[in-house]
Formats: C-alpha cells, sequence, structure tokens
C-alpha cells in the first residue's frame, strides 16, 4: 500500500515522504490515526504544503539542533500533578505536558510529537525522555513529577 506520511513516524519517516507499507498496516494503523493518507495523484499537491509548513516550523540545521540539544541539556524541568497515596499518578504523563513544562522552564518551543516517551510516567521522581529535534540530533531531558 503506497501512503504519504502527514505525522513524523519513527523508523518510517517525516511528514509529506511517501511510503510503500504493509496494506494491514496502513489501513489498520496508520490511516486511523491520522499518521498518514493514501496516495493519489491529488495527494501529490498535498505533500508540497505538508512539506513547506514542516520546513517553517522545523529545525533547518544540525548546527541549530544541537544548540537546542545544549539548552535542553542543562535544563531543569519540573511537572506537578496529581497523585494517589502511594506515589502514583491519576493518569499519566503525555508528551503535550511535557512541553508545557519545557516551555515553563524557558526552554525552546518543542512540539509535542517530536517527544518520545518510552514507558509510560505514572510515578512521581525523575524520568528521563529522549526529544528527536533533528534526523541525525536527539536530546534527553530528565523530567521531574512531583507531587501537586
Amino acid at each position: 500500500m503506497k501512503l504519504i506520511l502527514t505525522q513524523q513516524v519513527t523508523g518510517l519517516g517525516e511528514p509529506g515522504d511517501i511510503i510503500e507499507v504493509r496494506d494491514g498496516y496502513g489501513r489498520n494503523y496508520l490511516v486511523p490515526r491520522g499518521f498518514a493518507i493514501k496516495w493519489t495523484r491529488g495527494a501529490e499537491k498535498e505533500i508540497d504544503s505538508i512539506k513547506k509548513a514542516r520546513s517553517a516550523r522545523e529545525i533547518a540545521t544540525v548546527e541549530h539542533a544541537k544548540e537546542v540539544a545544549d539548552r535542553l541539556g542543562g535544563l531543569r524541568v519540573q511537572l506537578r500533578t496529581r497523585t494517589g497515596s502511594n506515589g502514583r499518578l491519576f493518569g499519566a504523563v503525555t508528551a503535550a505536558d511535557i512541553a508545557e513544562a519545557v516551555r515553563a522552564a524557558n526552554g525552546p518551543d518543542l512540539d509535542r510529537r517530536r517527544i518520545e516517551i518510552g514507558n509510560p510516567i505514572k510515578t512521581v521522581g525523575t524520568h528521563r525522555v529522549s526529544v528527536r529535534l533533528h534526523s541525525e540530533v536527539d536530546a534527553t531531558i530528565d523530567v521531574n513529577v512531583l507531587e501537586a
């Protein structure tokens, strides 16, 4: 099945890329979740608009990505959330929560789709989260989750 990615999918590509995947993966996962659209000749035009939007908000160069990674490395990110009696959270910390906490700590504006949470954050404490800034540059953030 031929698809056009609308969002970054780790291991597949960037928004606007034309990919070839198995029918079931495309039909049951990528398309319903909005990660991709079916490829048609009319959708080719949409690729250009996706790429223009991506270039406007993306970190363009590797050097700029390294600068942002250095800023993130020296950042102390704290996130306050409601917890139960045993230190477990009500729900989980999301990528949007982390992006907002980075912004509140005077860090750079991060796209929530660039933040990759390995295991769901459901407990109080310090958790390590990776951020894919550029295709060649990744950064890690230590997020300290506190009781509200």
